[in-house]
């Protein structure tokens, strides 16, 4: 059972006015941003992943449900670095270079935030260099790329050349995805991961930590 249900059922329901207003009471007395995040937003996040997979919900509902996920960070985040919580790990996603989709990479974006992930979103049209620049910053982080364009595919080839290029295999993992991405391609251009969906990707992601 969720620590808070008004605000899972929120989030699972899409109703972003309840969930933000919940969320601002529960930190108004006093609760843990933690355990909000750990106990109410992320299994009701789980469990929209799962209405997704069982094709209860489908796109539009997804994308509402992260947009109220959203709008809770928003006000859990400021509280979280205050009290010095640890994140899982680091995340540096974006749409690759010359494909301007963001649906998709945003879904999986708010999801690693709800998740527990420090997500540096980049956008969309992202060159090779900008990736590995942004997640040399910090060791360990994950690069996660995103193409809803068949031509755009062999921009992620090129993010993980360049990155093997910098022998930073080991240090920086990288994770694909995309309407016309699979596990076949992920496998020839020698990507560390590749994920169907938003809730395969946290899954996939938790995997990758260094």
């Amino acid at each position: 059972m969720p620590l808070n249900q008004i605000i899972y059922d929120a989030i699972v329901e899409g109703d972003l006015e309840t969930a933000i207003a919940e969320v601002e009471t529960e930190l108004g007395k006093g609760e843990n941003p933690q355990h909000l995040l750990d106990d109410s937003l992320v299994p009701a996040m789980d469990k929209v992943g799962e209405l997704f997979e069982s094709n209860e919900y489908f796109v539009p509902e997804l994308l509402i449900s992260a947009r109220v996920m959203q709008g809770c960070m928003a006000k859990i985040n400021p509280c979280l670095k205050q009290s010095g919580v640890e994140k899982i790990g680091r995340v540096v996603i974006g749409t690759v270079q010359g494909d301007m989709h963001d649906i998709g990479k945003n879904l999986v974006a708010s999801m690693l935030e709800g998740s527990g992930f420090d997500v540096i979103d980049l956008g969309v049209d992202v060159s090779a260099e900008t990736f590995l620049a942004k997640a040399q910053e910090k060791k360990g982080t994950i690069i996660g790329l995103s193409a809803l364009l068949t031509t755009t595919m062999p921009a992620m080839k090129r993010v993980v050349e360049l990155r093997d290029s910098l022998g930073l295999q080991k240090s920086h993992r990288i994770m694909i995805g995309g309407a016309p991405v699979t596990q076949e391609f992920a496998d020839q251009i020698h990507a560390d991961g590749y994920s169907e969906n938003a809730n395969a990707a946290v899954a996939l992601a938790r995997q990758l930590v260094v």
